[in-house]
């Protein structure tokens, strides 16, 4: 007699069988992953709103200049932004940095503000 790994029930079967039915072996190993599919929820959720945060305000144009919003870190913050998450770094040929939410990015500037950008779309034929 083998016991099963989830409800701890004993059970009879195949010698390398570790779980009494289908729903134990899916209720077991469901928990294991768990903790992991929590974190990423967590921080697809950060991105997420990182992107939306970004999207907005360069979708936003000055009025007087016809230019895209340079934000300040107050700004962003006030939106909800967070500066610990993005998806990639790029330093241009100027050894200008910027930091990635998928498309949409930012280089920080002088005085606590943040020039944004778009990412062009490639050709990919």
């Amino acid at each position: 007699m083998k016991t099963c790994l989830e409800c701890h029930d004993p059970f009879q079967g195949r010698s390398d069988k570790k779980f009494c039915s289908d729903a134990c072996r899916n209720n077991f190993n469901n928990k294991q992953k768990s903790d992991v599919s929590h974190q990423m929820r967590q921080i697809n959720a950060i991105l997420k709103k990182n992107h939306k945060v970004l999207s907005l305000l360069f979708s936003a144009v000055d009025a007087q200049t016809g230019e895209n919003n340079k934000p300040s870190k107050d700004r962003l913050f006030e939106l909800g932004f967070n500066f610990n998450y993005f998806t990639n770094i790029y330093t241009n040929k100027k050894g200008m940095t910027y930091y990635y939410c998928y498309e949409y990015g930012y280089r920080p500037l002088e005085n606590n503000y943040y020039y944004l950008v778009k990412r062009r779309e490639e050709n990919k034929e």
